[in-house]
């Protein structure tokens, strides 16, 4: 076994030296998991072998925050991506930590209670995209942008399931150690693990010494009170083709996708029962999903979403957006007796829904509202709620009686405001020609 991982360690050593002049740099996909940790202690290795003159190619550690993390996962590889940046100052290495996050635009509550989105399923797996996908993709541009290339390091192994190793061997171009990434412009994929076994990775983290000092029993522990003792998700996901997760896996604890969430309802029997109430909400958004008094008949890009049996299959109402709201802020509340620093929505987020349900005409629910009613305290949002109210006053004035002018006017200004707060200034005339082409049908079908 030892052999093995040296010889693995002996081919990152070469593979760091070569081609030296284009100094492409590493990225090194870090979940905190069990292939991801083998994976960059094996990196950290060979790198230390390196004489310090020729430790000329950056490595970036990246680590993807959803921000719906599990929350015990999230506490263990914070602390550990400390140590990580801590050691390699200390020890004269390359290696930098980066996190990367959705935009404001992507996250899963904007998409869900402030747009209306429904709970991600096997048909709809927006999620991924949004909250994986996009952030390291642009990451990797920016890398690639700056220095030419790029190369990722994953820690994905041929064992871990049929599905995985059908594409690793897809990729792989025989004789060759780097693969061309299937979607990133110049980038390359390396998988210098990919032919581990489960028990050679264990062997690393249990019987090698973490080189920035980390004690890898927590990690080892962590799995056995989760019961993952398959895989966890992929240490980055950088395009569809990685699957997002599996049926015992440390993912966000919102997943709708899988059927049971049991490495945390394990976790929970196992002595962290104050994860309970993020199972209950999880369950609570999968079994509200499909009902039809909580969608709408459209969906948001106007496409009607009604089954030939009267079903609603649009984005959710405003009604069940607001109980949603109300929803997640209990839950914070109640997560936070135990987890004070604990925050399950953040207030950046919470700006963000109430512009966007205002852009969707919904001023009959307040975020700052909901927010007092359950904290039984006053969100700063009032001013801007009264701004807001005192614009729709002096807008119905100048419109006097023509209702339908007074909406196309307040959807166009709302729509502006929106895109400049989310920083989604693309797509803006295009969405602003398509109100306008339907208020104008609207009016011509008036006439007639």
């Amino acid at each position: 076994m030892s052999k093995r991982i040296n010889y693995i360690i002996s081919e990152l050593e070469d593979q760091y030296l070569m081609d030296d002049d284009s100094l492409r740099p590493w990225i090194i996909g870090f979940s905190g998991g069990k292939d991801s940790t083998a994976l960059l202690q094996l990196v950290w290795y060979a790198v230390k072998r390196i004489p310090a003159e020729l430790r000329n190619r950056k490595i970036y550690v990246v680590c993807n925050d959803t921000l719906v993390e599990n929350p015990i996962i999230t506490d263990y590889v914070f602390g550990v991506l400390k140590m990580i940046q801590q050691a390699a100052v200390e020890q004269g290495l390359p290696i930098e930590v980066q996190k990367t996050i959705p935009r404001l635009e992507d996250t899963f509550w904007v998409n869900i209670i402030g747009r209306g989105y429904p709970v991600p399923n096997n048909a709809f797996r927006w999620c991924t995209d949004k909250m994986k996908i996009k952030p390291t993709s642009r990451f990797i541009l920016d890398q690639v942008a700056e220095n030419g290339e790029a190369i990722i390091l994953i820690g994905t192994r041929s064992a871990e399931s049929v599905t995985r190793a059908k594409s690793i061997k897809k990729h792989e171009i025989r004789g060759k150690r780097l693969t061309k990434h299937p979607h990133q412009y110049n980038t390359f994929v390396y998988s210098p693990i990919k032919d581990l076994m489960l028990e050679e990775v264990w062997y690393i983290i249990n019987t090698m010494t973490s080189p920035w000092g980390a004690d890898n029993s927590k990690l080892f522990r962590i799995y056995t009170d989760a019961s993952a003792d398959d895989y966890e998700c992929p240490t980055m996901v950088t395009d569809k083709s990685h699957s997002s997760c599996g049926q015992s896996r440390f993912g966000c604890w919102t997943c709708t996708v899988v059927k049971e969430d049991k490495s945390m309802s394990a976790l929970v029997d196992k002595g962290y029962p104050w994860l309970k109430p993020l199972l209950d909400l999880r369950a609570s958004m999968v079994e509200e999903r499909n009902i039809s008094e909580n969608r709408m008949p459209n969906r948001r890009n106007g496409q009607y979403a009604v089954t030939d049996d009267g079903h609603n299959q649009g984005n959710y109402t405003p009604e069940y957006r607001a109980k949603l709201l109300s929803q997640v802020l209990k839950t914070q509340r109640e997560i936070q007796i135990e987890k004070p620093h604990l925050e399950l929505i953040t207030n950046q987020e919470l700006v963000a829904i109430q512009v966007i349900w205002h852009r969707d005409l919904c001023f009959e629910f307040q975020v700052s509202e909901i927010y007092n009613r359950v904290y039984n305290k006053e969100l700063d949002m009032k001013k801007n709620d009264e701004k807001i109210q005192k614009e729709i006053s002096l807008l119905r004035s100048v419109c006097e009686d023509q209702t339908s002018d007074f909406d196309l006017i307040q959807e166009l200004l709302i729509m502006q405001k929106n895109k400049a707060l989310l920083n989604r200034k693309r797509g803006l005339k295009d969405d602003m020609e398509r109100v306008i082409e339907k208020y104008l049908k609207t009016e011509a079908e008036n006439v007639h």
